[in-house]
């Protein structure tokens, strides 16, 4: 069973890199690019999922998804989508309906950002605002109970903005545990690696 880890907006798979290190597991690791997803299509979120679930859909198997902010919530649509595919999910500060005000703040806020910010991070600034904006009418709440599988809901103490919404995803999942890392802001797998492996670890050993 193979294992594969989304990277958020602003991310990179280079991202995952210490939280996989200190992870204790034999299993084959998937750690995707986003960015080339959509490299012949449009930019958007469409696009962008239907990348991303061609890439699973091609793995033989079941599979178990770890992603972060949108890598979460690209994770969440394919185990709605594709319930049988899906072994287990670890979401870490994933929203499973979009805060319109929130990514309208956010997108403002890309506007002025130079150009040069967004060249490490695989999509351009154009295409940064167009999969914020495109993902505004998401709205999974009427079909989270077509998820079944174990799920760990993770977020950071610190992650003001989403800590909410995890709270909730793991209240409404059938199957689901919610874990706060202390003194943790958004992007866990790059502020606390280790103690997100640990973490990730015991909850796969739980599951195995």
């Amino acid at each position: 069973m193979k294992q594969v880890y989304i990277h958020g907006l602003g991310q990179t798979p280079a991202s995952w890199e210490k939280t996989i290190t200190n992870l204790k597991n034999d299993k084959e690791i998937v750690c995707p690019n986003l960015s080339e997803f959509v490299q012949k299509d449009e930019v958007n979120y469409k696009n962008l999922f239907n990348g991303f679930s061609n890439i699973c859909n091609k793995i033989d198997g079941s599979i178990d998804l770890c992603g972060l902010s949108l890598g979460g919530v690209l994770a969440l649509n394919y185990a709605i989508d594709y319930p049988e595919k899906v072994h287990s999910m670890v979401l870490i500060a994933a929203q499973y309906k979009m805060p319109k005000k929130m990514l309208k703040f956010q997108n403002a806020v890309f506007r002025f950002m130079p150009k040069s910010m967004f060249q490490q991070m695989g999509f351009t600034k154009k295409e940064f605002i167009e999969i914020c904006r495109t993902m505004m009418e998401l709205d999974f709440s009427k079909s989270l109970h077509k998820v079944s599988c174990p799920v760990l809901v993770v977020c950071g103490e610190k992650d003001s903005a989403n800590k909410k919404a995890s709270m909730e995803l793991a209240g409404i999942l059938e199957n689901a545990e919610l874990q706060v890392m202390n003194e943790a802001g958004h992007e866990v797998n790059v502020e606390a690696p280790k103690e997100l492996a640990e973490i990730i670890g015991d909850f796969y050993d739980r599951i195995a």
